[in-house]
């Protein structure tokens, strides 16, 4: 049973950052002492690192939910929390990492590359870190925010210069066993190898990896036996060998036949048009196959090929197999550009971006989008009267309101800012201190009702009226409804409570 994975699917949750922490400096004779509240922690994020010591995806198979820790909570004394500790997981070289979607975020190639995959959340700031001049003891602190949680694709694409092709059983295996030190399966049934094998070749100064994949049949690149599976391991490479069996059992088949099927497939799943080719005419050492080889190889020239007669058995022609291996794998390093290294591109913020959009959405609501805005809504206690002041001076200087004014919005609008949805008043004023966790601008307000208890009070009416008129209805004190669509009630002079209706 194999024990190779190359794709598997990661559920990501980073860490969240800690609250910040609401503290007032208390001592012996000095019984207000100012704001001592710490920050919280920076939540924990996940990273991740390409290590040469890892040559599959298995781990990630078996335990695919990964959490990085939380950050801590900030408390008083000026005592800020705890980072959370970063995750750090180990990948093969060759990894791609996808969104579900299909989009790439990063292909994975040299030892110790590393990618912060999943960011872990800000912890919140103390009300030490929030007191200014207007705000000298402030009576919130920010909430820590959410570390990124999303679901990645790994897929594993081995980094190979060399990769071999071919029908099952056609002696890839045996190839690279004897022009390396890997030890692959070998067996007289097709499909023994049902996972990519590398091995690494010396000759003369040049030093290559070359890569066996199970074997292909016609109708591999749209998913039919094990090679659509395993073509992604062959996108890397600089060259294809074509390993076709000289001796085949198999009367229908050939080497030219083996060769069209093999390359239909490789035109089907595409990108593999610009590699050199050459072909490798195994098991001479069988005398039919070597009287077969000597057949086929004018017809395999004509097209271009470079044809080499080998025995994986006797090891007959691997030298010079592997010396012209070398060349090609160098010419073709050599006509690639040079790979610069990444650089860092700064692109700041456009002067006429304002860092958020307003849109109004079809049920008359105000969305507004921003990582800024969206940030301050998720660090905001909206239980705190103080920290709901603090985030409407932040949006006003950020020029929402401004913006919300522009659009038409009045006074009881519905805004939505991220997931939080509430009613949007214009600011009244600057803040003026009071008891901690309350701003007076805010009190005026109270009396006014929320959406959602407008909207129950607005359910309730009508309820509350469909039950009077039943009632009524039953007393006689409402004219015949049956061919009217509303009903009429009598006048409140003929209406007596204490009357039974009969």
């Amino acid at each position: 049973m194999t024990t190779f994975v190359d794709r598997v699917v990661l559920h990501l949750q980073a860490g969240d950052g800690g609250h910040g922490c609401v503290s007032v400096l208390r001592e012996k004779f000095k019984p207000l002492g100012g704001p001592d509240g710490g920050n919280g922690g920076h939540g924990g994020s996940i990273r991740l690192v390409v290590d040469p010591q890892q040559h599959t995806l298995l781990d990630f198979h078996f335990h695919p939910h990964v959490k990085a820790t939380n950050g801590g909570g900030g408390a008083g004394a000026n005592r800020d929390g705890a980072n959370g500790k970063d995750l750090v997981l180990k990948v093969p070289d060759g990894t791609v990492v996808q969104t579900a979607d299909g989009e790439v975020l990063a292909d994975l190639v040299g030892a110790g590359t590393e990618f912060e995959v999943a960011r872990g959340g800000r912890g919140g700031r103390g009300n030490r870190a929030l007191a200014n001049t207007r705000r000298k003891v402030p009576g919130f602190a920010e909430l820590g925010e959410p570390g990124d949680q999303m679901d990645v694709v790994l897929e594993l694409k081995s980094v190979a210069d060399v990769g071999l092709v071919g029908f099952p059983s056609a002696g890839k295996s045996s190839l690279i066993s004897v022009l390396s030190a890997a030890k692959p399966k070998i067996a007289d049934y097709p499909f023994t190898t049902l996972v990519p094998n590398l091995g690494v070749v010396q000759a003369g100064e040049e030093t290559f990896v070359i890569a066996d994949v199970p074997g292909l049949i016609p109708g591999a690149a749209t998913g039919k036996g094990l090679g659509m599976q395993f073509l992604r391991h062959i996108e890397r490479t600089s060259v294809l060998v074509h390993v076709l069996d000289s001796a085949t059992p198999e009367i229908e088949r050939d080497p030219l036949a083996d060769l069209d099927a093999i390359e239909a497939e490789l035109s089907a799943y595409g990108g593999l048009e610009d590699r050199p080719r050459m072909v490798v005419l195994n098991k001479i050492d069988i005398p039919d196959g070597r009287d077969l080889a000597e057949m086929v190889r004018p017809d395999l020239e004509a097209r271009g090929y470079q044809v080499y007669e080998v025995s994986a058995v006797t090891r007959e022609g691997l030298k010079e197999f592997g010396y012209a291996l070398a060349k090609a794998v160098a010419e073709f390093r050599a006509a690639k550009p040079v790979v610069e290294a990444t650089r860092v591109v700064l692109r700041p913020r456009a002067v006429d971006d304002s860092g958020f959009t307003v849109e109004q959405d079809a049920d008359g609501v105000y969305v507004i989008r921003g990582a800024q805005v969206e940030r301050w809504i998720k660090q905001t206690n909206f239980d705190n009267d103080e920290a709901i002041g603090y985030l409407g001076d932040r949006l006003e200087r950020l020029g929402v309101e401004d913006k919300l004014a522009k659009m038409g919005a009045k006074g009881g609008d519905p805004v939505r800012i991220g997931e939080r949805e509430f009613d949007w008043h214009p600011n009244a004023g600057e803040f003026v201190s009071g008891p901690r966790g309350t701003d007076a601008r805010l009190e005026e307000l109270d009396h006014r009702p929320s959406a959602a208890q407008r909207l129950a009070a607005r359910k309730a009416r009508r309820v509350r009226s469909e039950d009077e008129m039943m009632h009524m209805a039953a007393d006689g004190t409402v004219s015949s409804v049956t061919n009217s669509k509303l009903p009429v009630l009598v006048s409140d002079e003929d209406y007596d409570e204490d009357d039974t209706g009969e």
